[in-house]
């Protein structure tokens, strides 16, 4: 069995390890902070459990606000703890074939982010033949739904991840990044085409300190 978690923001402690699962991916954003020396701390507190959770494999990539964090611990020290560390790369994991991307629109000053015009060309590097796909953000239209700067809804999702996916045709495809938040619920799964893809931020938009709002997902 599988567990998909994401933006779990300094909150991993709480998250539930349901007996059989043989690995956990986590879709990014594990830190908080946006002050360096708390968001590196806030990491090394996130490597640290879920190096030594009782799950077989680790699959981690990073999120918008991993980027202090990412500067000191390079993708080659977080593979030091026995955790598969994806960064526009592939591994096989137990037969199955993942691939993990950090990248997602760029929206406010955070890292591991470009302009939507640019990331038509990031995602030629995807293939056929991937089985699970995790990037942090989620395709156009599917699970992102959340407010604006000036508080409208919107589907803030990458419409060229979407086409992308749709041709590619991975089995499943995780991420996070849109939280739950007024009048938008985006945790849980959708099914199109054949393609399982699931949303598994766990905390509630800007209600960090409100602890958990989702468990994450459960795949197989």
């Amino acid at each position: 069995m599988i567990k998909h978690i994401s933006d779990t923001h300094t909150l991993h402690h709480d998250i539930r390890l349901e007996e059989g699962i043989t690995t956990i991916i986590h879709s990014g954003d594990s830190t908080s902070s946006s002050n360096p020396i708390n968001n590196q701390q806030e990491f090394e507190s996130f490597l640290q459990w879920y190096a030594n959770i009782y799950v077989k494999n680790k699959v981690l990539i990073a999120g918008n606000h991993d980027w202090w964090a990412l500067k000191k611990y390079n993708k080659d020290k977080v593979k030091d703890y026995g955790i598969i560390y994806l960064e526009d790369e592939e591994e096989y994991v137990d037969g199955k074939l993942i691939y993990g991307s950090p990248w997602t629109p760029t929206f406010g000053n955070w890292y591991f982010m470009k302009d939507r015009s640019k990331l038509g060309k990031h995602w030629e590097s995807l293939y056929e033949g991937i089985d699970i796909l995790v990037t942090h953000g989620p395709p156009k239209m599917i699970l992102d739904l959340s407010h604006d700067l000036n508080h409208k809804l919107e589907y803030c999702g990458d419409s060229a991840l979407f086409k992308k996916v749709m041709q590619i045709q991975p089995k499943v495809h995780c991420f996070g990044h849109i939280h739950n938040s007024e009048g938008c619920y985006n945790q849980g799964f959708r099914k199109i085409n054949n393609i399982t893809f699931s949303n598994a931020a766990c905390v509630t938009d800007g209600r960090f300190d409100k602890g958990l709002t989702s468990q994450g997902n459960l795949l197989d």
